[in-house]
Parts: structure tokens; C-alpha cells; sequence
């Protein structure tokens, strides 16, 4: 039986969007804290808690008890369950090719390959391919950005392009990544394979860097010789990235090429002395920790969901898109436009995929949109937003490590653009090939 419209329910999300997006507004602007990044000031859990306490207290017509079971029911959807154990593994996987080497030998071994004259658009195949192995842009810039600072300087080039070259590929690449936490989301939340998203997502991701990498090929002709070092690597350690994303595509199960991924880097890190085996597990249980906010985030997202849903708050807002958005592009377009305006708020491009997830499945259900479609929109809208606002976290560490601010990178954000151009394309020309 289908929920009656309740716009009240969807105080707690009001609720949490005031707090985390209000706090984040006064610590950044209004009130700066030295040497901190404000949207990050008030704890993402905390504010979630909160909104978690508003949602019980709502709907005096069941018990409290009766209101646990229904967060319970909703903690414990198969979908959810799985994407906390893959956060898990994912978590493992991060910490020990962190550890063994992994993404510095990657990055100096492309490096080492590239045409100096070409460093910018280099730069950005490295970041895409980079990121598309680690399954983090964060990670991606934070090792990149330097090197790009380097190629700015020696080349005369603009510093806040070089910076956001880096930036665009390091989106293109979480964008993509099997072992991103947004792909995981994205894809549990519709219920859909992996391999499928990726496909979908190719296709509308991958005519955006080729744009971007002309542009950036067009710059860099106009300027000099980059000189930057290149530091050491050893291939044996980047082995393990490609072997792990070659099983991804090939539709290995995400666990088992995560668990192998997780073993080669054992094995790599062990024969080129970057490990130990104490190293190694201390390493996989510092990746597994830095995993835990986002577990805390699914399963409180997960609880107050499903008590938004069964308040009628999900229908409210399923009645407003269909209000406002006719036929299936124009569901298509809402599923995109609610993720995107999840990110804004949030500055989080996972913990938006979460809130926006169920009601997305919903959305597409009604519209008839495959889930692979959806996942993707969920993917790709919360990555141009992740990639664009000058407070979210990719922008913030890029900008800092560079010694510039974060709105000097954005007009430079040319895949981010690009890919905004290319999901729009591919919702007008799309055609449903849902199988039955």
C-alpha cells in the first residue's frame, strides 16, 4: 500500500541540512576557523544523530517500539548490508596499496612516459587513471597536486588550470572506480550490478575527458616545457591496480577482487621490501577505520529513511517531481537535480547518494527507468557537484596544498563542465532498454 503524501516528514532532512549546511556556511565564511575546513567543523554524524531524534519523535501514531523496528527493517535491507561490507573490504584494499607504494609508483611510472611539452594533459590521465584504481579523488589529489604545482611553475603555466586539471581527473576516475564508496552506494541503492553502471557511466563520462584532454592539449601547445622529477617506482607494486580493475570489468565479484587486490599488495609489498606483515595489517586496519564515518552515515541514513518513508515523506517528494517533471527524461532529470542540490548541501558526494538513493529507486520505478541508468545519474550528477563547489573536500585540499583558493580553481573545472553537458546529452537522447 502505496504511503499518503506527508511533506512534514521530511523535517529531520530539513533538520540535518540546517545544521550541517548552516554550520558549514558560519565556520567558512562568516566565522573561519584557522587551519580548518569549515563545512567540516560540525561531525556529518553528529547532525545525522540529531535529524535521527526529530524522525522518532514525528508520527504519534505508533509507539516507539513500533518506530525502532521500522529503522531495523530499514538498517537491515539486503542492499544495506552488503554495501557495509564492501565499504569494509574497500576500506582494507585502500590502506595497504596506500601503504605498499602502490599509488606513488603508478603515478612517477606514467610520469616517467609522458612528453614534457604535455605534462597538463598527462596529468590528467594519470589523475583519471589513478583515481579509477584507488577509488578516492581525495587520495588522487592530495599525491598529485604537488606535481602539478611543478608543472605550473617550470612551464609557465596558469597554477589554479594545473590544479584543477588534476582535480577533473581525479572526479573522472571516483566517477568510475568499482572500489569508489560512491559506486558502491549508487549501485546498492538501485540494485544493480557494478560492471553495468560502469558501462552506463563510460559512456557519458568518457566523451567528457576526451573533450577536456583537447582543451588541455590546446593550452599546453601554447606553453613551455615542463621540468618537474620524477621520483622512483617500482612496477612490480603497480601491478595489483590494474590486475584489480581488469577483474572489475571483467564482472569479477566486487569482494573477491577486492579480497585478491588485498593479497597482491601483500605479496608486492613483501617482495619490494615497502612492507611487513606487521606494516601490512596495521595499514589494512588504519583503511578499514577511515571507512567507519561512512558505515555510521549508511546506517543512520538507512534508519532515518525509512522512517521519512514510512511517514509519507518520500512519497512527498516523489509527488513533487511528478508534479514537476513529465515522462521518463524528465524523471531522469529529477533523480539528478535531487542528488545534485544532496551534494550542494551535504559537501559529501557519498552521504548524498545515500539520502538520495531510496528515493531515486522509487523515482525510477515510477518512470520506468533501469536501474543501471539510475545509479549512474545518482553518480554522475553528485560527482559534478562534489567536483564543483569550492567547500567540499576536493577543492578545499587542492586549493590548500597549492597555496591558492578554491574559487580561483573553478573556471578552470573543464571536465567537471563537460561531463554536466555530456549526462544532460545522454538524458535527451536516452532510450529505455530495461530487461524484464
Amino acid at each position: 500500500m502505496d504511503k499518503k503524501a506527508n511533506g512534514k516528514a521530511l523535517l529531520p532532512i530539513l533538520v540535518f541540512l540546517v545544521l550541517y549546511l548552516g554550520s558549514g556556511i558560519y565556520f567558512e565564511y562568516l566565522n573561519p576557523v584557522e587551519g580548518g575546513m569549515g563545512f567540516y567543523i560540525m561531525s556529518v554524524v553528529v547532525s545525522f544523530v540529531i535529524a535521527l531524534i526529530v524522525a522518532l519523535v514525528q508520527n504519534k501514531d505508533k509507539t516507539f517500539d513500533e518506530k525502532i523496528h521500522i529503522c531495523a527493517q530499514g538498517i537491515g535491507d539486503d542492499n544495506i548490508t552488503i554495501m557495509l561490507f564492501i565499504f569494509l573490504v574497500a576500506g582494507a584494499f585502500s590502506g595497504i596499496a596506500k601503504a605498499s607504494g602502490g599509488a606513488d609508483s603508478t603515478a612517477y611510472m606514467l610520469l616517467s612516459i609522458i612528453p614534457a611539452k604535455f605534462a597538463v594533459p598527462g596529468l590528467f590521465i594519470i589523475a583519471c587513471l589513478i583515481s579509477m584504481a584507488m577509488g578516492t579523488s581525495v587520495g588522487t589529489i592530495t599525491v598529485l597536486v604537488p606535481i602539478a604545482s611543478a608543472v605550473a611553475d617550470t612551464a609557465g603555466l596558469n597554477l589554479p588550470l594545473c590544479v584543477a586539471t588534476v582535480v577533473g581527473g581525479a572526479m573522472f576516475g571516483d566517477n568510475l572506480s568499482f572500489v569508489s564508496d560512491t559506486t558502491i552506494a549508487a549501485t546498492k541503492t538501485q540494485g544493480c550490478a557494478m560492471k553495468d553502471k560502469f558501462r552506463t557511466n563510460f559512456k557519458i563520462a568518457m566523451p567528457a575527458a576526451i573533450v577536456t584532454l583537447i582543451i588541455l592539449i590546446a593550452l599546453s601547445a601554447k606553453g613551455g616545457a615542463a621540468q618537474f622529477e620524477v621520483g622512483e617506482f617500482n612496477v612490480i607494486q603497480t601491478l595489483p591496480y590494474f590486475i584489480v580493475l581488469a577483474a572489475a570489468i571483467m564482472g569479477v565479484n566486487v569482494f573477491v577482487a577486492l579480497c585478491a587486490g588485498v593479497v597482491l599488495f601483500l605479496f608486492t609489498g613483501l617482495i619490494t621490501h615497502s612492507l611487513t606483515i606487521a606494516s601490512a595489517f596495521s595499514a589494512m586496519g588504519e583503511g578499514t577505520s577511515g571507512m567507519f564515518e561512512t558505515m555510521i552515515v549508511a546506517i543512520l541514513v538507512a534508519a532515518i529513511g525509512a522512517l521519512i518513508k514510512e511517514n509519507g515523506g518520500f512519497a512527498a517528494i516523489i509527488a513533487f517531481i511528478n508534479k514537476s517533471f513529465k515522462g521518463t527524461k524528465g524523471g531522469m532529470f529529477g533523480i539528478g537535480i535531487l542528488v545534485l542540490l544532496m551534494d550542494i548541501a551535504t559537501a559529501n558526494n557519498t552521504v548524498a547518494i545515500v539520502l538520495a538513493g531510496p528515493i531515486a529507486k522509487d523515482v525510477a520505478e515510477d518512470y520506468d527507468i533501469d536501474a543501471r541508468q539510475s545509479a549512474s545519474l545518482l553518480d554522475t550528477f553528485s560527482c559534478i557537484g562534489q567536483g564543483l563547489i569550492p567547500y567540499g573536500a576536493q577543492l578545499l585540499i587542492a586549493a590548500a596544498t597549492a597555496g591558492i583558493t578554491s574559487i580561483q580553481i573553478m573556471p578552470y573545472l573543464f571536465y567537471q563542465f563537460a561531463l554536466l553537458i555530456a549526462v544532460c546529452i545522454s538524458i535527451l537522447l536516452y532510450k529505455n532498454k530495461k530487461t524484464v
